[in-house]
């Protein structure tokens, strides 16, 4: 097991302050509850000897790069969602980017699409991803159709250490992502497999 845990990531999705904390346009409601988990699976991770990446959205303060649907958040001089700098693009607290993790910078829903995402983790010998972090029918799902469109050998889903704005809409997309071959344990299950 040891072995495949070097060709093992943890994708760690979108844990920034303008999702996690009340009050944010970005706001995903399943978000704060997640964070203790998140932090126990970055926690695992690193124990185990997976490769840590921190996926973020980081966007011109002026809302160039940003979706079209949601450049009307950077409109009249406004200071837009995840800002690049921002209080708000910053990790929630309790959760930092060590010596050794890797951060990756997206624009868009998947983590691959319009990065160098795959050829890091195919140069780091990569064939298996963990991936943890908000919100469901997104950002996570987006990156974990692209992981499986590129062959990548396993996918997993924490179940526990993922969110979306409620839980129904949540256990939907795990369903979604759970019929086509995604593996969906809860951190306990996947602690255990790691033994």
């Amino acid at each position: 097991m040891e072995d495949q845990w070097k060709r093992t990531a943890l994708l760690v999705i979108d844990m920034q302050k303008d999702f996690i904390e009340e009050g944010s346009v970005m706001w995903v409601g399943g978000g704060k509850a997640i964070v203790p988990n998140v932090m126990e699976a970055v926690e695992l991770a690193r124990r185990r000897g997976l490769l840590v990446v921190w996926v973020v959205r980081e966007h011109d303060p002026q809302g160039r790069d940003v979706e079209l649907f949601r450049r009307h958040f950077y409109s009249s001089g406004k200071l837009g969602p995840t800002s690049k700098g921002s209080a708000g693009a910053e990790l929630v607290d309790g959760l930092e980017i060590r010596e050794g993790d890797y951060k990756l910078v997206k624009t868009r829903f998947s983590a691959f699409f319009a990065t160098h995402l795959h050829s890091v983790l195919q140069g780091a010998g990569i064939d298996s991803l963990v991936i943890a972090g908000v919100q469901t029918p997104n950002c996570i799902r987006q990156t974990v159709f692209d992981a499986v469109a590129l062959d990548y050998r396993s996918v997993t889903v924490l179940v526990d250490a993922t969110a979306a704005a409620t839980p129904e809409v949540h256990h939907a997309n795990i369903f979604d992502m759970k019929n086509i071959g995604v593996s969906t344990p809860t951190l306990q299950e996947w602690r255990q497999s790691a033994s």
